[in-house]
């Protein structure tokens, strides 16, 4: 077993997991293989694996992040858990593996750090590689009708902005735009605690009606 110590550390990740999880458990009910772009810490991947048993879940990020996941993988070993593949938004290929084609993706609090072009090509790539059917599940903070849904998502994007004036909270109609250009219909959006929310899409071949919650 791993220390602990040496693991890199998300607070965020601990406190979203649960409620993620719980979205995930019926969005991916039916799914067999599932993407994680933006692994991060690697702490989402082996809460979620070993809770979604049926279903293999393989992380990918940029280089730079595999030796944290990895770490983690070690301390908390899953039968159904994927070391990350190299995925860049900027450059990389969709990622090919030996356990065939995702029909699932999910990435957290990804959207508002990369810069929107990036976000884009995300979008571009997953509508290309998801199968009629395929779900995919957006997690982080949105803005609705043009305005911020609390002052703490306000503070949070000024930061964001401060930092990298490319990255930002983008707007749930932009999203929901790009997703339809490339084939994802909004299926449902999802409230989550601290001004989230998770969307989820559905790659066309199916006729989804968006719910709220």
């Amino acid at each position: 077993m791993t220390e602990t110590s040496s693991l890199p550390f998300s607070q965020a990740c601990e406190n979203n997991r649960e409620p993620i999880l719980t979205v995930l458990q019926s969005t991916f009910a039916d799914r067999r293989h599932a993407l994680e772009i933006g692994s991060g810490t690697g702490q989402h991947s082996v809460y979620f694996a070993p809770r979604l048993p049926h279903l293999i879940w393989q992380t990918s990020d940029l280089a730079e992040n595999h030796a944290g996941i990895a770490v983690w993988h070690a301390a908390h070993p899953a039968p159904n858990l994927r070391l990350p593949l190299r995925f860049d938004l900027q450059s990389s290929s969709w990622p090919q593996t030996e356990d065939g084609a995702f029909d699932a993706v999910f990435s957290s609090n990804t959207a508002h750090i990369v810069a929107w072009p990036l976000v884009m090509r995300m979008f571009a790539q997953i509508g290309m590689h998801l199968p009629a059917g395929g779900k995919l599940a957006l997690y982080g903070p949105f803005n609705y009708n043009g305005g911020y849904t609390s002052e703490s998502n306000r503070a949070f994007d000024l930061w964001l902005r401060e930092r990298d004036a490319r990255s930002g909270i983008r707007h749930y109609e932009d999203i929901v735009a790009l997703a339809e250009q490339h084939g994802l219909a909004p299926e449902h959006d999802h409230a989550m605690p601290a001004n989230n929310r998770l969307l989820v899409f559905v790659r066309r071949g199916t006729t989804p009606r968006l719910r709220s919650t």
